[in-house]
């Protein structure tokens, strides 16, 4: 019996390249949480009254054991595009004919236009084969950072040490 991808959104953004859904937050939080209590920062409470530590710990906490289950296993932000898809019989948005012009995936167009290039590689290969080759690139490393990074952080000034 073939196992079955659900690695992917309804949406045409593939999970498995989300910081979200393959576990990077998780990570990377529970790094900062254990580097924050070996370097036991929790006397900056003290001496700097504007930062909340224990917020800041809770916080920490909270992304370092919560990961997205993904799209198909009910996990990511509420949206229309499962229950669209769904009403549909559709495994994903890709495969309807009104991509482009539906309302629900407005905001993935907007935000990220490589679903466009998705939606032409599932008519071009087919919608199984466009999950294994997104597949091969969570393998290779590729994730949607670099793209998140370039929308959301215009300039990135370091200061100098």
């Amino acid at each position: 019996m073939e196992k079955q991808n659900k690695r992917y959104g309804m949406c045409g953004v593939y999970c498995g390249q989300c910081p979200n859904g393959n576990g990077r937050v998780k990570m990377m939080a529970g790094e900062l949480k254990r580097l924050v209590d070996t370097a036991r920062y929790d006397w900056m409470e003290t001496e700097e009254k504007s930062f909340k530590f224990r917020e800041f710990r809770k916080g920490l906490e909270w992304f370092a054991s919560a990961q997205c289950p993904m799209c198909l296993n009910g996990g990511g932000a509420p949206c229309e595009n499962r229950k669209c898809a769904f009403a549909k019989g559709l495994e994903s948005c890709l495969l309807c004919d009104g991509y482009l012009t539906c309302e629900h995936t407005r905001y993935q167009r907007e935000w990220y236009p490589f679903v466009i290039d998705n939606l032409n590689r599932v008519k071009e290969v087919g919608f199984k084969r466009h999950l294994e080759e997104e597949e091969e690139r969570v393998r290779a490393g590729i994730d949607l950072m670099g793209h998140l990074e370039r929308r959301c952080c215009k300039v990135v000034k370091l200061e100098e040490v």
